[in-house]
Protein backbone atom coordinates (compact mmCIF):
# COMPACT_ATOMS: atom_id res chain seq x y z
CA UNK A 1 0.00 0.00 0.00
CA UNK A 2 1.48 3.21 -1.04
CA UNK A 3 2.18 5.41 2.32
CA UNK A 4 0.71 9.01 2.20
CA UNK A 5 3.39 11.32 3.46
CA UNK A 6 5.89 8.99 5.26
CA UNK A 7 8.06 9.96 7.96
CA UNK A 8 11.43 8.52 8.46
CA UNK A 9 12.87 8.15 11.79
CA UNK A 10 16.80 8.23 12.19
CA UNK A 11 18.20 5.74 10.57
CA UNK A 12 15.70 5.19 7.33
CA UNK A 13 16.34 5.90 3.88
CA UNK A 14 14.02 8.77 3.32
CA UNK A 15 15.70 10.13 -0.06
CA UNK A 16 16.91 9.38 -3.05
CA UNK A 17 18.76 11.71 -6.25
CA UNK A 18 20.63 11.64 -9.19
CA UNK A 19 24.36 13.50 -10.50
CA UNK A 20 24.26 13.74 -14.03
CA UNK A 21 26.32 15.41 -16.68
CA UNK A 22 23.08 16.11 -18.52
CA UNK A 23 20.01 17.00 -15.90
CA UNK A 24 17.67 17.73 -19.19
CA UNK A 25 18.50 14.04 -20.88
CA UNK A 26 17.98 12.43 -17.25
CA UNK A 27 14.79 14.14 -16.58
CA UNK A 28 13.56 13.25 -20.26
CA UNK A 29 14.73 10.11 -19.68
CA UNK A 30 13.00 9.75 -16.41
CA UNK A 31 9.62 11.48 -17.15
CA UNK A 32 8.94 8.79 -19.91
CA UNK A 33 10.05 5.77 -17.89
CA UNK A 34 8.33 6.63 -14.47
CA UNK A 35 5.71 9.14 -15.25
CA UNK A 36 7.68 12.24 -13.70
CA UNK A 37 7.66 15.54 -14.14
CA UNK A 38 10.20 17.85 -12.92
CA UNK A 39 11.11 21.47 -11.73
CA UNK A 40 14.21 23.40 -11.95
CA UNK A 41 14.67 24.78 -8.68
CA UNK A 42 16.89 27.31 -10.05
CA UNK A 43 20.44 29.01 -10.39
CA UNK A 44 20.20 29.24 -6.20
CA UNK A 45 19.98 25.53 -5.54
CA UNK A 46 21.80 24.46 -8.14
CA UNK A 47 19.42 23.97 -10.82
CA UNK A 48 18.68 20.99 -8.57
CA UNK A 49 15.90 19.31 -10.24
CA UNK A 50 12.66 18.19 -8.31
CA UNK A 51 10.81 14.57 -9.65
CA UNK A 52 6.87 14.64 -8.82
CA UNK A 53 4.57 11.50 -9.20
CA UNK A 54 1.07 12.86 -9.01
CA UNK A 55 2.37 16.00 -7.44
CA UNK A 56 4.14 14.50 -4.90
CA UNK A 57 8.01 14.62 -4.45
CA UNK A 58 9.73 11.11 -5.18
CA UNK A 59 13.38 11.91 -5.94
CA UNK A 60 15.82 14.90 -7.87
CA UNK A 61 18.28 14.87 -10.69
CA UNK A 62 20.98 17.79 -9.67
CA UNK A 63 24.78 18.42 -11.93
CA UNK A 64 27.63 16.82 -10.53
CA UNK A 65 28.77 18.00 -7.35
CA UNK A 66 32.74 17.83 -8.17
CA UNK A 67 34.48 17.28 -11.21
CA UNK A 68 35.07 13.68 -11.97
CA UNK A 69 31.66 12.56 -9.82
CA UNK A 70 30.35 9.66 -12.06
CA UNK A 71 26.52 9.62 -12.40
CA UNK A 72 25.02 7.78 -10.12
CA UNK A 73 22.02 7.65 -7.63
CA UNK A 74 22.43 8.42 -3.77
CA UNK A 75 20.34 7.29 -0.76
CA UNK A 76 19.84 9.77 1.99
CA UNK A 77 19.65 8.28 5.14
CA UNK A 78 17.56 10.59 7.98
CA UNK A 79 19.75 11.80 10.77
CA UNK A 80 18.51 14.37 13.84
CA UNK A 81 21.94 15.90 13.65
CA UNK A 82 24.52 15.68 10.68
CA UNK A 83 27.63 16.37 13.01
CA UNK A 84 26.59 13.83 15.25
CA UNK A 85 26.57 11.30 12.40
CA UNK A 86 29.51 12.60 11.02
CA UNK A 87 31.48 12.25 14.11
CA UNK A 88 29.83 8.96 14.13
CA UNK A 89 31.41 8.30 10.83
CA UNK A 90 34.76 8.90 11.12
CA UNK A 91 35.19 6.64 14.94
CA UNK A 92 33.63 4.02 13.13
CA UNK A 93 36.00 4.33 10.43
CA UNK A 94 34.54 5.76 7.41
CA UNK A 95 35.67 9.26 5.71
CA UNK A 96 33.50 12.67 5.50
CA UNK A 97 33.66 13.41 2.04
CA UNK A 98 31.71 16.59 2.18
CA UNK A 99 31.11 18.21 5.72
CA UNK A 100 27.64 18.70 6.64
CA UNK A 101 26.31 21.63 4.92
CA UNK A 102 22.93 23.97 5.21
CA UNK A 103 20.82 23.64 2.39
CA UNK A 104 18.90 26.95 2.07
CA UNK A 105 16.07 26.33 4.51
CA UNK A 106 15.63 22.66 3.51
CA UNK A 107 17.77 21.03 6.12
CA UNK A 108 21.76 19.87 6.04
CA UNK A 109 23.01 17.33 4.09
CA UNK A 110 26.59 15.19 4.49
CA UNK A 111 27.98 12.77 2.08
CA UNK A 112 29.83 9.81 3.99
CA UNK A 113 32.21 6.69 2.34
CA UNK A 114 31.74 3.70 5.10
CA UNK A 115 35.23 1.55 5.12
CA UNK A 116 34.37 -0.75 2.04
CA UNK A 117 34.17 2.53 -0.11
CA UNK A 118 30.69 2.88 -0.22
CA UNK A 119 29.30 6.42 -0.10
CA UNK A 120 25.95 7.16 1.22
CA UNK A 121 24.67 10.66 2.73
CA UNK A 122 22.75 12.25 5.25
CA UNK A 123 20.22 14.78 5.83
CA UNK A 124 18.99 16.43 8.76
CA UNK A 125 15.39 17.97 7.83
CA UNK A 126 14.72 21.62 7.87
CA UNK A 127 11.53 21.97 5.31
CA UNK A 128 12.16 18.87 2.83
CA UNK A 129 11.20 16.21 4.85
CA UNK A 130 12.38 13.55 2.42
CA UNK A 131 9.72 11.45 0.11
CA UNK A 132 6.30 11.96 0.01
CA UNK A 133 5.60 8.85 -1.47
CA UNK A 134 7.53 5.37 -1.39
CA UNK A 135 6.61 2.47 -2.45
CA UNK A 136 4.37 3.06 -4.72
CA UNK A 137 4.89 2.68 -8.53
CA UNK A 138 6.87 5.65 -9.30
CA UNK A 139 8.59 6.10 -6.19
CA UNK A 140 11.62 4.44 -4.16
CA UNK A 141 11.32 1.66 -2.35
CA UNK A 142 14.24 -0.23 -1.24
CA UNK A 143 17.95 0.36 -0.70
CA UNK A 144 20.74 -2.21 -0.74
CA UNK A 145 24.42 -2.20 0.10
CA UNK A 146 26.90 -4.27 -2.57
CA UNK A 147 29.88 -4.54 -0.98
CA UNK A 148 33.29 -6.29 -1.16
CA UNK A 149 33.48 -6.87 2.97
CA UNK A 150 30.08 -7.48 4.05
CA UNK A 151 31.72 -7.99 7.56
CA UNK A 152 33.01 -4.70 8.17
CA UNK A 153 29.72 -3.04 6.84
CA UNK A 154 28.26 -5.22 9.67
CA UNK A 155 31.03 -3.07 12.14
CA UNK A 156 30.15 0.03 10.53
CA UNK A 157 26.24 0.98 10.11
CA UNK A 158 25.39 -0.47 13.42
CA UNK A 159 27.66 1.85 14.88
CA UNK A 160 26.86 4.79 13.08
CA UNK A 161 22.29 4.68 12.90
CA UNK A 162 21.68 1.85 14.94
CA UNK A 163 21.22 -1.08 12.21
CA UNK A 164 20.92 -4.73 13.25
CA UNK A 165 21.98 -6.77 10.29
CA UNK A 166 19.96 -9.92 10.07
CA UNK A 167 21.01 -12.44 7.67
CA UNK A 168 19.09 -14.94 5.36
CA UNK A 169 21.13 -17.87 4.05
CA UNK A 170 20.69 -17.86 0.03
CA UNK A 171 19.80 -20.52 -1.99
CA UNK A 172 23.32 -20.41 -3.81
CA UNK A 173 25.54 -20.93 -0.29
CA UNK A 174 25.57 -17.08 0.07
CA UNK A 175 24.31 -14.76 2.32
CA UNK A 176 21.71 -11.34 1.99
CA UNK A 177 21.81 -9.18 4.45
CA UNK A 178 18.15 -7.23 5.67
CA UNK A 179 19.47 -4.22 7.87
CA UNK A 180 16.98 -3.54 10.36
CA UNK A 181 15.81 -0.80 12.75
CA UNK A 182 13.66 -1.18 16.26
CA UNK A 183 12.85 -4.98 14.59
CA UNK A 184 11.53 -3.28 11.43
CA UNK A 185 13.94 -3.91 8.21
CA UNK A 186 14.93 -0.92 6.38
CA UNK A 187 17.41 -1.78 3.46
CA UNK A 188 19.41 -4.68 2.53
CA UNK A 189 22.95 -5.26 1.61
CA UNK A 190 24.94 -8.14 -0.35
CA UNK A 191 28.58 -9.00 -0.81
CA UNK A 192 29.63 -8.31 -4.40
CA UNK A 193 30.64 -11.69 -5.90
CA UNK A 194 32.25 -12.77 -9.58
CA UNK A 195 29.30 -10.79 -11.50
CA UNK A 196 31.05 -7.29 -10.73
CA UNK A 197 33.30 -6.22 -12.89
CA UNK A 198 36.45 -5.24 -10.73
CA UNK A 199 36.14 -1.62 -11.50
CA UNK A 200 32.90 -1.46 -10.35
CA UNK A 201 33.24 -0.13 -6.80
CA UNK A 202 31.33 -0.90 -3.63
CA UNK A 203 27.93 1.34 -3.78
CA UNK A 204 23.93 1.70 -2.19
CA UNK A 205 22.06 0.76 -5.43
CA UNK A 206 18.30 2.34 -5.09
CA UNK A 207 15.35 -0.01 -6.18
CA UNK A 208 12.02 1.94 -7.48
CA UNK A 209 8.89 0.16 -7.73
CA UNK A 210 6.73 -0.50 -10.68
CA UNK A 211 3.93 -2.26 -12.30
CA UNK A 212 5.85 -4.68 -14.79
CA UNK A 213 9.50 -5.35 -14.79
CA UNK A 214 9.49 -6.40 -17.65
CA UNK A 215 7.50 -3.38 -19.83
CA UNK A 216 9.91 -0.81 -17.75
CA UNK A 217 12.92 -2.90 -18.89
CA UNK A 218 11.74 -2.74 -22.67
CA UNK A 219 10.90 1.22 -22.39
CA UNK A 220 14.35 1.70 -20.90
CA UNK A 221 16.39 0.33 -23.98
CA UNK A 222 14.38 1.77 -26.36
CA UNK A 223 15.69 4.93 -24.27
CA UNK A 224 18.67 4.48 -24.62
CA UNK A 225 19.39 2.43 -21.44
CA UNK A 226 20.97 -0.42 -20.54
CA UNK A 227 19.49 -3.72 -18.96
CA UNK A 228 22.76 -4.97 -16.20
CA UNK A 229 20.82 -7.32 -14.95
CA UNK A 230 17.62 -8.64 -16.56
CA UNK A 231 14.16 -9.39 -14.80
CA UNK A 232 14.34 -12.09 -12.36
CA UNK A 233 11.95 -13.61 -9.94
CA UNK A 234 13.20 -13.40 -6.06
CA UNK A 235 10.98 -13.97 -3.08
CA UNK A 236 9.56 -9.87 -3.15
CA UNK A 237 8.72 -10.07 -6.58
CA UNK A 238 10.29 -9.58 -10.05
CA UNK A 239 13.28 -6.81 -10.41
CA UNK A 240 16.19 -5.99 -13.03
CA UNK A 241 19.05 -3.38 -12.96
CA UNK A 242 19.42 -0.54 -15.54
CA UNK A 243 22.17 1.53 -16.28
CA UNK A 244 20.39 4.81 -17.48
CA UNK A 245 21.50 6.21 -20.74
CA UNK A 246 23.98 8.49 -18.95
CA UNK A 247 25.17 5.18 -16.89
CA UNK A 248 24.05 5.62 -13.54
CA UNK A 249 22.72 2.01 -12.24
CA UNK A 250 19.65 1.82 -10.67
CA UNK A 251 16.94 -1.39 -9.86
CA UNK A 252 13.07 -1.55 -10.66
CA UNK A 253 11.12 -4.15 -9.00
CA UNK A 254 7.50 -5.22 -9.52
CA UNK A 255 6.40 -6.29 -6.11
CA UNK A 256 4.48 -9.78 -5.45
CA UNK A 257 0.91 -9.56 -5.13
Amino acid sequence: MPVETPTYAPGTPMWVDLASPDVAASAKFYGQLFGWTSQDMGEEAGHYTMFFKNGKQVAAVTPPMSPGQPPSWSTYIATANAEDTAKKVTDAGGKVLMAPMAVMDQGSMAVFQDPTGAVFAVWQSGKHKGAEVVNAPGSFSWNELATRDMNAAKNFYPKVFGWTPKANPMPDGSEYTEWQLKGKSIGGGMSMGQMYPPNVPPHWLVYFTVNNTDDTVKRAQEMGGKAMSPPVDIPQGRFAVIADPQGAAFAVIQLAQ
